[in-house]
């Protein structure tokens, strides 16, 4: 199986209370990739990056069965850069700079062998760009997922409409859900989403974990309590490669199968954020995923017996 992502790979600084790291590889394709590598599948990743882009990341890249050809490199310009810092709480946090640099002016080209992906993970970029690389592929996938973030819904909403449209699997987080719907009710603003055309709706939660919507068909995952939590930059784009690597690997795309991808996708990103950026998912082994999809599956497991009145 083989999945086409689409996304920024970017430089990060980035300030939690635990401490700082400066210009570390980050961006929502970067964590989707790594993430999707570890389900055996072919990754087929389209980007922009300047010259600055460090070339040993593409090349472990390749080591990883993440597919290069369509990420653009401009030789003579800057990578995306993101600065943020994150408050006390670690669920909120203050952008200090950005700089779009390639990424202003990116046209997601497709390569010819990148055609017939059998699915698509559409990383946060704007509803234009998600929308011209859907446009762009010859056959229709087996399943287009997509995250978004409330800028868009900001300044784009009609153009994101638009895009939502055309797509199977709408990842967002429960703060996005509100806005996009004006309903407070997660139960409510899932059912306005699921009538804008995705058949499925994953809203993340962060610590308090993810619900995944097909119809009137609901499951809950738990957050895996940790220990510390130092860096949650690209946790969102970490579960989301994990969800769809999953699915891509396993072929299914029935509702049963989605929720054994949320624990997936859970379980990648509570590695994400155990570390500053990449650091922590360039170095997993499978049998550490194992371990933590089994823990995972220990939270939600019990032995549930009824009485009879």
């Amino acid at each position: 199986m083989s999945i086409l992502v689409v996304g920024s790979m970017a430089f990060d600084d980035i300030e939690t209370p635990f401490g700082k790291a400066e210009r570390i590889v980050g961006g929502a394709g970067t964590y989707i990739a790594y993430a999707t590598s570890y389900f055996g599948v072919e990754t087929r990743q389209v980007a922009v990056v300047g010259g600055d882009f460090p070339k040993e990341v593409l090349a472990d890249y390749e080591k990883r069965n993440i597919k290069i050809e369509g990420v653009q490199i401009k030789e003579d310009e800057k990578s995306f850069f993101w600065s943020g810092r994150y408050h006390t709480n670690m669920n909120s946090r203050d952008t200090l700079v950005t700089e779009l640099n390639v990424l202003e002016h990116f046209d997601p080209i497709i390569p010819d062998s990148y055609q017939g992906a059998d699915y698509v993970m559409l990383g946060n970029l704007t509803p234009t760009v998600q929308r011209q690389v859907i446009e762009r592929l010859n056959d229709r996938p087996k399943l287009i997922a997509m995250d978004t973030m409330n800028f868009w819904m900001d300044i784009m909403l009609d153009e994101l409409l638009k895009t939502i449209s055309m797509v199977d699997v709408l990842i967002i987080n429960d703060e996005e859900a509100r806005q996009l719907t004006e309903e407070y009710s997660l139960v409510r603003a899932a059912r306005k989403i699921l009538s804008m055309g995705p058949r499925f709706l994953v809203i993340k939660k962060g610590e308090h974990g993810a619900l995944l919507f097909e119809g009137d068909k609901v499951f809950f995952a738990p957050a895996l309590p940790l220990e510390e939590v130092f860096d949650p930059t690209g946790a969102g784009d970490t579960f989301a490669g994990g969800f769809m690597g999953y699915i891509a690997r396993t072929d299914d795309t029935s509702f049963d199968n989605m929720k054994r991808a949320v624990i997936y996708g859970s379980a990648m990103a509570s590695f994400c954020v155990e570390k500053f950026g990449t650091e922590r998912l360039v170095n997993l082994t499978a049998k550490e995923v194992r371990d933590r999809v089994f823990k995972f599956e220990q939270l939600i497991s019990v032995d549930l017996k009824l009485s009879e009145a």
